[in-house]
């Protein structure tokens, strides 16, 4: 964690991945807001340059702006010495960036399991690598945030690719929240259920219609139980400031790793319950089913 004495980000180098919008873009200005340094990185080299404009004409302090693909190691290890030298050691370094791809087993393409698990696992990976040991060497502590998912804790129907990647963020955090204790980081799984972010208009669902009525009933329930990214970013700096671990953007995703962590009669009958309600409404949206695979 931050020096016991002083967990916000007041006067630190906060990194975050995924800047351009959503949950990164919101953070980001937040934490700017409050009076950190931001460093910004996003795939999307227009979005960033806006938010990183946006930031600075809010009066927000702005250093690196830089536009990668966090799944080329080689790019990130470039970026990371370039911070590194003209800024110095990060303070917190937040893993926000990743994209998301649901579908059955049978719809699924071998690309998709790859493509998340590239980008939402291995991403973090090379930022954890290349920018967590100078931080090590600075001795001076920082905080260490990976956003995984609701799909990171709990069982959710079709997101089984989408799991395999954010269950693998979680274990990776799970082990450096106690090795990186000695040197005074804190680490922070972030487990957002339903965000209002653009990813819920544009996320690809393996095999699925999203022009049909089941579809659209269901996308409107997602909405309804979605917060807003400026109330995840609360929740995720509320969770550096305090040393959490564990940090919830809803209360259903709390109530859903208690019931599993403490109850799991009640988590098991739950996650029965919504499995059978997606596959009720699955011949509904589904379009048809991929060729057979050659043997």
């Amino acid at each position: 964690m931050l020096r016991r004495r002083d967990r916000t980000v007041a006067g630190k180098h906060v990194l975050v991945t995924g800047a351009a919008s959503g949950i990164g873009r919101a953070t980001a200005s937040l934490a700017a807001e409050r009076g950190a340094v931001v460093h910004l990185t996003d795939v999307n080299g227009d979005l960033l340059e806006d938010a990183a404009a946006r930031i600075r004409s809010s009066g927000g302090t702005v250093g690196l702006v830089e536009a990668l693909d966090i799944s080329d190691h080689t790019a990130v290890q470039a970026m990371a010495r370039r911070l590194t030298v003209e800024h110095g050691p990060m303070d917190v370094i937040m893993n926000i960036a990743g994209i998301s791809r649901w579908g059955t087993v049978s719809s699924l393409e071998h690309q998709d399991w790859r493509r998340l698990v590239d980008i939402n696992l291995m991403g973090p990976i090379h930022v954890i690598e290349e920018l967590v040991p100078p931080m090590i060497d600075a001795g001076r502590g920082g905080h260490l945030v990976n956003v995984s998912s609701a799909a990171g804790i709990i069982g959710m129907p079709w997101h089984a690719a989408y799991s395999a990647s954010k269950f693998g963020l979680r274990g990776v955090s799970e082990v450096l929240r106690f090795d990186l204790r000695r040197h005074g980081i804190g680490v922070s799984l972030v487990c957002p259920g339903a965000v209002a972010t653009p990813l819920t208009e544009t996320v690809h669902i393996a095999g699925v219609d999203k022009a049909s009525p089941a579809f659209t009933r269901l996308q409107a329930r997602f909405r309804r139980g979605a917060v807003s990214p400026e109330d995840a970013a609360e929740s995720i700096l509320e969770g550096v400031r305090r040393g959490r671990y564990w940090v919830y953007t809803s209360r259903d995703i709390q109530l859903a790793h208690l019931l599993q962590r403490y109850l799991p009669p009640a988590y098991s009958l739950l996650m029965r319950v919504m499995s059978w309600g997606a596959n009720k409404a699955l011949p509904e949206v589904e379009r048809a089913r991929r060729p057979e695979r050659a043997a």
